[in-house]
């Protein structure tokens, strides 16, 4: 009560803080550029990119995703850039509410993917399937495959005979490909000794035994590699989790203070305009 009291003799006197004005204002500008980069590679990847049959394997397009992200996040961080520093309460309200429901959404969609763990997996491997279908009808996903692979030293989706449901590299007689029964060099155990990599060092692994093959490839796949890679780095993926989750908190805690500290500017504001002629105030 004794600022709004200093207030009410010192017109010129301020509820609304410049700090927080324009931290929120900076706060709001860095993911707003943050957000023309995202629709701009979209839009980029969208238009270069041809490879229809090879998303299949995706439930969505990445360029779309990137661009519908990017899109919301200009929308939603230019109200936060006009409504601070234009001190507009109901472009401040859109920001917080909005910014507050895609956390709740977030924390919402965590939650189902513990609780829902097996469905998730079997989403994972069947993204993964599709993805080995699909292995040369595209060069990035295809990298993308290898780099996975060689990275988690594992090979196909459960074990190194999923392989066999690439038309390349199917393991039946009447397949006329030169890679039947092959797998991926990338499946390959490969020697740090070695200097020049073969490329052809999966082929017919597919035709022997577990045991065999494993001398030469990594015979287990990736879906288990990676749980147990999520097992393993939990920590590093809570870190990540609250490093997405701090900035929209911060958002949320400044748009909230300056649209209180806006509303008590504007009741002194009324408070003055009513009393600016009585003598005794």
């Amino acid at each position: 009560m004794g600022g709004r009291r200093r207030g009410a003799h010192d017109e010129n006197y301020s509820f609304v803080s410049p700090v927080v004005k324009y931290l929120l204002f900076l706060f709001n500008l860095i993911f707003w550029v943050i957000s023309l980069v995202m629709v701009a590679i979209g839009v980029y990847a969208r238009v270069m990119k041809h490879a229809e049959a090879a998303l299949r394997c995706l439930s969505v397009d990445p360029a779309v995703m990137l661009l519908v992200v990017g899109v919301l996040m200009f929308i939603l961080t230019f109200c936060g850039c006009v409504g601070s520093l234009r001190e507009n309460i109901c472009l401040l309200q859109t920001f917080c509410i909005c910014l507050t429901v895609i956390f709740l959404l977030q924390l919402v969609a965590g939650v189902l993917g513990f609780v829902f763990a097996d469905k998730a997996r079997n989403r994972v491997t069947m993204m993964i399937n599709d993805a080995i279908v699909h292995y040369r009808e595209d060069i990035d996903l295809q990298n993308l495959i290898d780099f996975g692979q060689k990275e988690f030293g594992c090979c196909g989706g459960v074990t190194y005979s999923d392989w066999s449901q690439n038309i390349y590299f199917r393991c039946e007689p009447d397949n006329p490909s030169r890679e039947r029964c092959a797998v991926p060099f990338s499946c390959c155990v490969l020697n740090k000794d070695e200097n020049v990599i073969n490329t052809m060092c999966g082929h017919g692994m597919q035709e022997m035994e577990f045991t065999e093959a494993g001398n030469h490839i990594h015979v287990n796949g990736c879906i288990d590699k990676l749980v147990d890679w999520i097992h393993s780095n939990l920590f590093l993926l809570g870190g990540v989790a609250l490093g997405l989750a701090i900035p929209q908190l911060v958002g949320i805690l400044l748009s909230q203070i300056l649209i209180s500290q806006i509303k008590d500017q504007i009741e002194l504001q009324k408070y003055n305009l009513k009393h600016r002629s009585d003598p005794w105030r």
